[in-house]
């Protein structure tokens, strides 16, 4: 009786309108998101090679950092979703509380390290002379948006699985016309300010930051917030909650840390194949996020809405919910792949790229859309549909195994070993998706991530 009541067509038109208003602000705000580095990009682009080089390193250390941020986050989300399924606000709190204490102890490690050793960070990444000097002054400044960003983030991403998505719309986008304005004026030295390039890009950066969170402390403190923030959150106990979050947190925090460590493994074989090759993929980076915007969302809408489903102890409709998210993701792929075509001419007409980078970015571009296609596929499940029910270890396993026990090996050993053109190494480095394709559908039929994890 409960499949026949779920396939009635005022029951499907009901789900999707849930969906597209969750995706379209999530859309959003991951498009606002990448509009930032692209602003920067796009920019520095035309300051010079080296200097897009420098920031695009380092700014893999914040990405490592966001990623613990999003790893902790999603972690808290598994639990929040689904008590919020069940209509527990206390618990949430608490919640929030454990995700921002993990949070600001990850964004103090890294603000200590990359202050007070930005070259050797970036040396990790790199052994260009030219482009660790111009990364290190931009992630010096950087690092001092560590701590904004870790209680800006942590909030939002917690309330986002309340089903309030407008409100990191709204901050992230009064962020992003803070960040382009200051941008270019300090950037390129605009009304009257001293043209300050790499540096100017980065202050812009950290001013952003304070904004997104003074607006988030403002909110929270409204009537309309559906949880508070305070200091007294952080320091909040309960044993048996905090059992629970690290028991379904630490696979997606190691797994974050492990994705973006592989990410960052990535960048530092692309690195030593030289600057040319650093500059194509900072370009071709920044179009698959664009890409991506629509399909994270979904992701996102995915945790949120089966979540609250497995919270409301109705698992069949979780599992349908489940079914349409794979459909949906399928053609969200093929669009997503279809948007970075038109780009690539884009791309070639506004940077100031040598010949050889101009090059490279074709090629990479062109192999960014199958990537995108499968990640899609891949994001919806792990992201969304497997955390959503709390089995947080099968995308762990997934993502860390296909990424560091494969395609980042292939690359390596294509790339130092034997020596192979640019195009092999970066087909080989972009594999992982292909391996997990058929791993998250099984794992997605099995129906071994539907689990209540709520007490």
């Amino acid at each position: 009786m409960m499949k026949q009541t779920m396939s009635l067509p005022g029951e499907r038109r009901a789900f999707y309108r849930s969906v597209f208003a969750l995706v379209l602000p999530m859309a959003l705000q991951n498009l606002i998101n990448v509009a930032v580095q692209a602003a920067d990009v796009m920019m520095l682009g035309r300051v010079g090679e080296k200097v897009l080089s420098g920031a695009s390193l380092a700014g893999q250390v914040a990405f490592i950092m966001n990623l613990g941020f999003f790893g902790i986050t999603s972690g808290a989300a598994v639990l929040a979703s689904q008590y919020w399924g069940k209509g527990e606000k206390q618990t949430i709190g608490k919640i929030l509380g454990i995700a921002l204490r993990l949070s600001l102890l990850i964004a103090l490690l890294f603000t200590a390290v990359a202050f007070f050793f930005p070259s050797f960070c970036l040396s990790l990444f790199t052994n260009d002379p030219e482009v660790i000097a111009e990364g290190a002054k931009y992630l010096k400044i950087l690092s001092l948006s560590f701590l904004l960003s870790a209680v800006s983030m942590t909030y939002l991403n917690v309330i986002r699985s309340l089903e309030k998505v407008i409100v990191s719309t709204v901050v992230y986008s009064v962020s992003l016309v803070c960040n382009i304005l200051l941008n270019a004026v300090l950037i390129f030295g605009l009304c009257g300010f001293p043209a300050m390039g790499i540096q100017g890009a980065a202050v812009a950066t950290l001013t952003a930051r304070v904004v997104e969170v003074v607006i988030v402390f403002f909110y929270a403190g409204s009537r309309r917030s559906p949880l508070k923030l305070s200091l007294k959150q952080i320091f909040v106990r309960d044993k048996l909650l905090f059992a629970d979050f690290m028991r379904y947190s630490s696979p997606v925090i190691i797994n974050e840390l492990a994705w973006g460590g592989g990410t960052s493994m990535t960048a530092v074989i692309i690195g030593h194949l030289g600057s040319a090759v650093v500059a194509a993929n900072s370009v071709t980076q920044v179009t698959r996020q664009l890409a991506m915007v629509v399909g994270l969302g979904l992701a996102n809408a995915a945790a949120v809405m089966i979540g609250k489903a497995i919270g409301g102890n109705d698992e069949e409709k979780a599992f349908l919910y489940g079914k349409r998210f794979m459909r949906l993701a399928v053609i969200f792929g093929l669009c997503s792949a279809l948007v970075i075509l038109p780009c690539i001419p884009v791309m070639l007409h506004f940077m100031a790229l040598s010949e050889e980078s101009r090059t490279y970015l074709i090629v990479m571009m062109l192999m960014m859309t199958c990537f995108v296609f499968l990640q899609n596929i891949n994001s919806t499940v792990i992201v969304g549909i497997c955390r959503a029910g709390g089995d947080t270890k099968f995308g762990l396993l997934a993502d860390v195994g296909s990424m560091w026990f494969f395609s980042i090996i292939l690359g390596a050993v294509s790339a130092f070993v034997f020596h192979w053109s640019v195009p092999v190494v970066y087909m080989f480095l972009l594999s992982d998706e292909v391996l997990k394709l058929p791993l998250v559908v099984w794992r997605y039929k099995s129906r071994k991530w539907l689990k209540n994890v709520t007490r």
